[in-house]
């Protein structure tokens, strides 16, 4: 394994990517091949996860294009060197902060995104200079096959390296023979943690975009209809394998029964009476997602679908109610479309049942109270969020994305991809004409002076 990688290394330090030309010709490059693959895209992410076209572009192919053409205006400016404030103690000096790339970076993509959630960072990485390996997750086998097709097709693998494989396998091999400057991983909690400790052990940052129990609060002053349809669309959107996807409902007492009518009625709005026939609505990934999936259909009271069908891999946009508070579902990510509802009668209630799954990668809260708003967002810690909505903060290119302790560390998207993906380096310029001997032994005598300048 390390034989593929020096190469990588060694092109690297050539220097050849850290002109702007040659990083925005390797942008636009990959744009065109995209492109050029859109509707082959199409046929796999259905392959797949049996997404629409129209679903494939808003959250894998078009969320892609949109961010290289982001960078690609910003880009330039981005390279530039920073001028900082200079304190006094270091008059007449001027700051500087360069940013520099890292080296060879490893980024490790998922399978419920598997386009977007891949190409998103290499466009950072590659706006930043870098050598990148990607490895794609083998579990959606269609969109992997046409990713290291557009790779091999765009750059060289002395530049960008399509590592495809069994990634239990591939990645420790990889990451215990070679050290890369930096790892990039989206993907479940469990995983994370193995990642993190094979950085650690060669001192290599690392980003985890891990994912969690994410809260959706619905105030008994929120408007429900427009909540339910909020909800309901970003719910079972991909078949709610979504890290952003609420996860469970804690709604107030007072509203319970209204919104869970609402609900109803708009994934039937959205999906049909009979989503198994509608072009809308996906499928889960594989036969071990699905079996992980059916055993929480026991964990409470179905009020709305359960329908499902292994041999389609199909299950029902499904509500639960009366939910078993100390079963899996409850400690589990879901990551599927089952939504459990939960009522609550007091902030500390439901702030309570919020605490047993700490640091979710996403919080959402319905209310007209901006009163209510500041205290969810003031008391609840989490990665990013939304005020009356649910997941949508992840397409606003100017939020950093990322998650905080159990849901990961770092962020990305735009800039703030580009940083991530880049070293900052403090730079102090001091001129020669000015050279007080104040600076210098021996300093008996000088300390009310140095009070006076470093205060």
């Amino acid at each position: 394994m390390k034989e593929h990688l020096l190469p990588i290394q060694e092109f690297f330090t050539s220097q050849v990517t850290r002109p702007y030309e040659f990083r925005r010709e390797q942008l636009i490059a990959l744009k065109k091949t995209i492109l050029q693959h859109e509707k082959e895209l199409y046929a796999a992410l259905y392959a797949d996860l049996r997404k629409s076209p129209e679903e494939c572009w808003v959250t894998e192919v078009g969320f892609v294009i949109a961010e290289i053409n982001y960078t690609l205006r910003h880009l330039k400016k981005w390279m530039r060197r920073d001028s900082v404030a200079t304190n006094l103690l270091n008059f007449p000096s001027r700051s500087f902060i360069y940013k520099e790339p890292l080296g060879v970076v490893l980024i490790i993509g998922p399978w419920n995104y598997p386009f977007q959630l891949l190409m998103t960072p290499l466009v950072g990485a590659l706006a930043a200079g870098n050598c990148v390996v990607l490895k794609p997750s083998e579990v959606a086998p269609a969109t992997a096959a046409l990713m290291e097709k557009i790779i091999r097709q765009t750059f060289s693998p002395h530049y960008v390296f399509y590592q495809a494989g069994e990634g239990a396998t591939v990645v420790p091999l990889m990451m215990n023979s070679f050290r890369f400057d930096h790892v990039f991983y989206t993907g479940s909690t469990q995983v994370g943690r193995m990642i993190y400790e094979m950085a650690a052990k060669q001192m290599v940052p690392v980003t985890l975009e891990l994912g969690g129990k994410s809260p959706c609060v619905v105030e008994s002053d929120a408007n429900i209809s427009v909540a339910a349809k909020r909800i309901a669309m970003t719910k079972f959107s991909n078949v709610g394998q979504m890290c952003v996807a609420p996860d469970y409902l804690l709604v107030h007492e007072s509203i319970k029964e209204k919104l869970l009518l609402e609900l109803s009625r708009y994934i039937q709005d959205f999906f049909t009476a009979d989503p198994l026939s509608s072009l809308d609505y996906g499928r889960v990934i594989n036969e071990k997602q699905f079996n992980r999936l059916i055993q929480y259909l026991g964990k409470g009271k179905i009020v709305f679908g359960g329908n499902h069908d292994i041999s389609k891999l199909y299950i029902q946009p499904t509500l639960l109610d009366e939910v078993i508070m100390d079963s899996d579902l409850l400690s589990d990510e879901v990551f599927g479309p089952i939504l459990p509802v939960i009522s609550f009668a007091t902030f500390e209630e439901a702030k309570k049942i919020i605490n047993r799954n700490p640091d979710p990668l996403a919080f959402y809260v319905f209310t007209k109270s901006s009163a209510k708003e500041k205290q969810w967002i003031d008391q609840v810690a989490f990665g990013g969020g939304c005020i009356n909505n649910a997941s949508w903060h992840l397409t606003n290119i100017h939020l950093p994305f990322g998650g905080r302790g159990n849901s990961g560390m770092g962020a990305y998207h735009g800039k703030f991809s580009f940083d991530v993906f880049s070293h900052h380096k403090s730079i102090l310029k001091t001129p020669t004409w000015f050279d007080p001997k104040i600076k210098y032994p021996p300093f008996k005598g000088k300390l009310n002076l140095f009070k006076k300048i470093m205060r």
